[in-house]
């Protein structure tokens, strides 16, 4: 049975565990499906009692992603649509504690470094840059270009400390060095279409996961990266976001257009292992929790956000 509570008049396109509580979770969301409108964060308590909401912060703009931070329990980091990115304290009743504003585009991707007692977090745009940021100073540290397209998401390695990829319209996977953002380290062409999300396996520090407008997922080896190492299939739809389990080296959590989650098992079969077909409309986020094995949160565009344990 999965947990659900409903993010009223706001489509959901992100939603993340917190690092810190196992029954906490952030949602960015947008009014009128992203297009136009006001945005809100909700930061909602899933208990053996219901879903309870700690706070549900506005912005004026559209909100496409959130991430939490790693090392303060109540900050969480948006990105929106008026090119700027939100820090939110869930102790405080107001907020932002303090807004950004650099990317002369939509940010639709944000996430913090996964390297201990950092405070660099992320973001990509869709004005084809990716910026570099200090969430404790006022101005970016640094901007990388060499996208052809929109970029639709940032993600640190959880092994490589100041290495991230990048995935874009312009069909790519980029593997970036913090310290270099004149170019790229490893350029993928990756699908023959769009690339929306991608992820790094907890398990193998070489090994990314690209999903694609095509409906694929496929697994790439970034020491040599002119073949993928796997393709999966079953999707109808573009693949909105994945996520790769944090217990399991080979299992992977998709979502889709096509208005269902998948989960695959890349070492057992090429097609999903489960599909859950809960949402009437495109299914934007996804993420596991960290704090309690196979349990999974989602966000779509119906306006529920769901959080349960699938059978595998």
């Amino acid at each position: 049975m999965a947990s659900v509570f409903r993010t009223q008049g706001r489509h959901g396109y992100a939603v993340e565990f917190s690092p810190y509580f196992q029954q906490r979770l952030a949602c960015a969301t947008s009014q009128h499906f992203g297009i136009a409108g006001s945005g809100t964060l909700f930061i909602v308590d899933f208990t053996p009692h219901g879903a309870q909401v700690v706070r549900a912060f506005d912005w004026n703009d559209g909100l496409f992603d959130v991430t939490w931070s790693e090392n303060n329990e109540n900050v969480a980091v948006t990105a929106g649509g008026d090119g700027g990115i939100q820090i939110w304290d869930v102790s405080q009743m107001k907020g932002p504690i303090k807004a950004l504003k650099e990317h002369s585009k939509e940010v639709y991707s944000i996430h913090w470094s996964q390297t201990r007692d950092e405070n660099l977090v992320i973001t990509g745009s869709w004005d084809k840059t990716i910026k570099l940021w200090d969430i404790m100073r006022d101005q970016s540290l640094s901007t990388f270009t060499g996208h052809e397209h929109v970029i639709y998401s940032t993600v640190w390695s959880p092994h490589i400390p100041g290495c991230f990829a990048s995935t874009a319209g312009d069909h790519t996977l980029r593997v970036w060095d913090a310290r270099k953002s004149y170019m790229a380290q490893v350029v993928i062409p990756a699908h023959n279409a769009e690339v929306l999300t991608c992820d790094w396996c907890k398990y193998d520090q070489n090994l990314l996961v690209t999903g694609s407008v095509d409906a694929s997922l496929r697994g790439w080896d970034i020491r040599n990266p002119r073949q993928h190492v796997f393709e999966l299939k079953g999707h109808q739809y573009a693949v909105r976001r994945l996520k790769c389990s944090p217990f399991h080296h080979s299992v992977i959590a998709s979502c889709s257009y096509d208005f269902t989650v998948r989960l695959w098992d890349f070492k057992a079969q090429p097609q999903p292992v489960e599909t859950i077909e809960h949402h009437t409309e495109f299914v934007c986020g996804i993420d596991f929790n960290l704090h309690v094995p196979g349990q999974i949160a989602d966000c779509s565009w119906d306006e529920l956000i769901k959080v349960y344990t699938p059978v595998r």
